[in-house]
């Protein structure tokens, strides 16, 4: 009986241990993840160094988690703490809402923040200041040269069409939605890896792909862009997304974490990005030269 009570005892401790080894059992531990791609890497890193320099939390990175399907739900448990969204895909992929017609990209904003509010106990701090949003990439070398999407569809059936695999799921914003909208009827649809589709491309294995307008790689590989005419796609604005509790628990990181708001341009990300696809870099020094260009942290 009491060998029993001891081996109780033990495995109660031992239960104890393991649940406080999560973040929920460590208050003053902040987790900051993304998603599975180059840009989000970068930001990652940024923020986790950032709040490295300026807080006195422990700071732990989960780099690359997955997409909304795998991060919103970690939010909501406290899995995770904080990662970079995009107000258009929280707008159309998480809260299945759509932007009024004539939306600012202010409105959009206080409309996704105001529903993360409501149904996750998540909010949106300040935006980081560019825009992350499609746009239908080609090489040079095709026999046509279209400016628009609308300019692909009558081309539609005679080209391929590359995309992530996510964007063939996506509801409200994801493949379904955006071809009826233009009524594209490609002849052949390709699933590829975010950062592999940009290679398929420019090596001809797919003639069309939804290229981000901050991937670095429209500009190394040449890759002429198309614009979105119609309007499909709301503002894709990037900005931190934190849990409620985490402010109130500790409000510094609000502070710093805005310390961010504006600060980065489309051509920097760009270029952040192209320094890590291209130039082989690694996102935590590519995201710590930019902090210190900026005098956010100390070199």
């Amino acid at each position: 009986m009491k060998k029993k009570l001891q081996g109780f005892i033990i495995l109660t401790v031992l239960s104890i241990l393991i649940a406080g080894c999560g973040n929920g059992g460590d208050k003053d531990t902040i987790t900051v993840s993304g998603k599975m791609w180059t840009e989000q890497f970068i930001l990652t890193q940024m923020m986790a160094e950032l709040l490295k320099e300026k807080t006195d939390l422990d700071i732990k990175v989960e780099e690359g988690l997955g997409e909304v399907s795998i991060l919103t739900p970690a939010l909501e448990k406290g899995d995770i703490d904080v990662y970079v969204e995009y107000t258009g895909t929280g707008l159309e992929a998480v809260l299945k809402e759509q932007a009024k017609e004539g939306a600012s990209a202010d409105e959009i904003l206080s409309q996704v923040r105001k529903g993360y509010e409501k149904k996750f106990d998540v909010t949106w701090l300040k935006p980081l200041g560019f825009e992350n949003t499609y746009t239908l990439a080609y090489t040079g070398n095709q026999d046509f040269d279209a400016k628009t999407f609308s300019d692909i569809v009558p081309l539609s059936k005679d080209l391929s069409f590359g995309a992530p695999h996510q964007f063939y799921e996506r509801e409200g914003d994801g493949y379904d939605a955006f071809s009826e909208a233009y009524g594209f009827e490609f002849k052949e649809k390709k699933s590829f890896d975010p950062n592999i589709m940009y290679e398929a491309v420019k090596n001809g294995d797919v003639d069309i792909i939804p290229a981000f307008t901050t991937d670095g790689r429209i500009q190394r590989y040449k890759l002429k862009t198309t614009e979105d005419d119609k309007g499909f796609f709301p503002p894709y604005d990037a900005a931190p997304i934190i849990r409620q509790e985490v402010l109130k628990e500790h409000p510094e990181v609000k502070k710093v974490l805005n310390e961010l708001a504006g600060k980065i341009s489309e051509e920097e990300m760009s270029e952040m990005n192209a320094k890590v696809d291209m130039d082989k870099q690694d996102p935590k020094d590519v995201a710590r030269e930019f902090l210190i260009s900026k005098g956010l942290i100390k070199k």
